[in-house]
């Protein structure tokens, strides 16, 4: 029985994971490595970095003060 159209999609869609297990060279660790690989079509991040906002600075001891003052 083969995967659903659905299904074969959903699995594209999901990052490759790939881990290693190995011992070093003195054999005091064990080195456990993972690798998460995410593909994604261009118009993607193409779309993240058009969208553009805008960030304003503002000082916030004062709201930090009063909320430690609450808070104790």
């Amino acid at each position: 029985m083969g995967l659903t159209d659905k299904r074969e999609k959903v699995l594209k869609q999901m990052p490759i994971i790939k881990t290693r297990v190995l011992k070093s060279n003195d054999g005091k660790w064990l080195i456990h490595k993972t690798e998460i690989t995410h593909i994604k079509p261009m118009s993607y991040y193409k779309a993240i970095f058009d969208n553009t906002v805008e960030v304003s600075e503002e000082r916030i001891e004062d709201e930090l003060a009063a909320a430690l003052d609450v808070a104790a």
